[in-house]
């Protein structure tokens, strides 16, 4: 590995050759856009969670009032109308560039990424990755997506032209230490470009990998690999939209900012994402629900009642429902129904699914709900969606996580689970490395 001080800039004829001829990941260096320390001061006051898991407004101000320069102006700027946030995002990022808040380093590089808190230790790379649509099995998405997020997402893109967080994608390594896993070994042990510790406990590391044999050794493990996306679905459907605007010529929009894991070494902790039903209250949905589902009442707490719900393995399809002060279990539900409802053209694994009965029964037959943000809200936090929920009356829908082997199963297979499935994590803190487009 090779200091980014010091050193000679090299141009992309210096850099290691994608290997050809080889279905797999495509991974390149990149000069990763950073927070100056100096400039800065405290690095972890300037980092944020990705920014669809930011959803509550006293965590926004919170990290807005953390540090003038926290990366939430960037990802969650905020104004009066679409267009104008998207071009305050990108004043503010021309600006920080001008005041040499941030800077792109000196020179392409992979970079090692390191998480960690108690037992829990996660290790990855950090890439420009080349894009593939889902047809060639190279990166496979698991979760539909909303439309208007991406278009969101794209605007956002489009006026910054930067890549303001990277995606988590994961694979699966052999056993052996070698390649990529070799290449991290190796990096851990020397000193890092940057550590910080978030609010939330975790450690963050980052390590600069240029040396070109350690380059070549990491992209040419990666390039007969196959991924996962665990997190960033709705970016990657941007990446994808906007490779297509640039189509006309080969460019930097070919490419997207990735963190891929290897889960063979670092498995990834899988969670469940709840929705809040913001008009429906929890007597309504229980009433509606009670002729088709068995419903049980739970006055106790809250890990009580999330212990009941995954203890409810061989009632079928089950839900806890929240919000007004108890818990509630709806599960059991009537077979009719769901031969009725669920569509029939997809695996049984992908029809009993908690989230398909909940879109695909619930949601529209039951309660009548229609599927968007006026509606429903997405929240990663169990304790927050209770809390939520009680605040205005609404209900808290929370589901039993998805295993990762049958999110894996159904991605190979093609099949598309419902939209905010899964919660895949830690995921990568936003602010630490981010990709100009225009300097990359």
């Amino acid at each position: 590995m090779t200091s980014l001080s010091g050193t000679t800039r090299r141009t992309a004829e210096d850099l290691p050759r994608e290997p050809a001829g080889r279905r797999g990941l495509r991974l390149a260096p990149l000069r990763g856009l950073r927070y100056v320390p100096d400039a800065v001061g405290d690095l972890a006051a300037v980092t944020s969670p990705p920014y669809d898991v930011v959803t509550r407004p006293d965590g926004l101000r919170h990290l807005e009032s953390a540090d003038p320069n926290n990366i939430v102006r960037l990802i969650l700027p905020q104004a009066r109308s679409a267009a104008a946030r998207h071009e305050l995002a990108a004043a503010t990022l021309r600006d920080w560039l001008a005041a040499g808040i941030l800077a792109p380093d000196p020179q392409p590089a992979l970079y090692v990424y390191e998480q960690s808190r108690g037992d829990l230790l996660q290790r990855g790379v950090i890439g420009a990755l080349g894009l593939s649509a889902p047809a060639e099995g190279v990166v496979l998405p698991h979760e539909e997506v909303m439309p208007h997020v991406v278009e969101d997402r794209a605007a956002l893109m489009r006026a910054t032209a930067a890549h303001l967080e990277p995606l988590l994608l994961t694979y699966r390594g052999d056993t052996d230490v070698a390649g990529a896993a070799a290449v991290i070994e190796r990096t851990v042990a020397t000193r890092p470009l940057l550590a910080t510790t978030t609010e939330d406990g975790f450690s963050h590391r980052l390590w600069a990998v240029t040396g070109p044999a350690e380059l070549a050794e990491v992209i040419d493990d990666l390039a007969g690999r196959q991924a996962l996306i665990a997190d960033g679905h709705h970016r990657w459907a941007t990446y994808l939209r906007l490779q297509q605007e640039h189509a006309a010529a080969p460019g930097p929009w070919d490419r997207g900012l990735v963190l891929l894991v290897d889960t063979a070494r670092h498995p990834l902790q899988v969670r469940a994402i709840h929705r809040l039903l913001h008009r429906m209250p929890v007597s309504a949905a229980l009433t509606r629900a009670s002729p088709f589902f068995r419903v049980r009442h739970l006055r106790t707490s809250l890990p009580d009642a999330l212990r009941a719900l995954g203890e409810a393995k061989t009632a079928g399809n089950a839900f806890l429902l929240a919000g007004d002060g108890a818990f509630h279990l709806l599960d059991r539900p009537d077979p009719a129904l769901l031969s009725r409802t669920v569509r029939q053209d997809r695996p049984e694994t992908w029809r009993t699914l908690d989230a398909t009965v909940l879109h695909e029964t619930l949601l529209p037959h039951v309660w009548g709900i229609p599927d968007t943000p006026r509606d429903i809200a997405y929240v990663h936090d169990t304790e927050e969606v209770v809390r939520q929920a009680e605040l205005h009356r609404a209900t808290a829908v929370i589901l039993r996580p998805v295993r990762e082997e049958l999110v894996r199963t159904l991605a190979r297979e093609g099949v598309m689970m419902p939209r905010k499935t899964t919660s895949f994590g830690p995921k990568p803190a936003s602010g630490l490395l981010l990709r100009s487009l225009e300097v990359d």
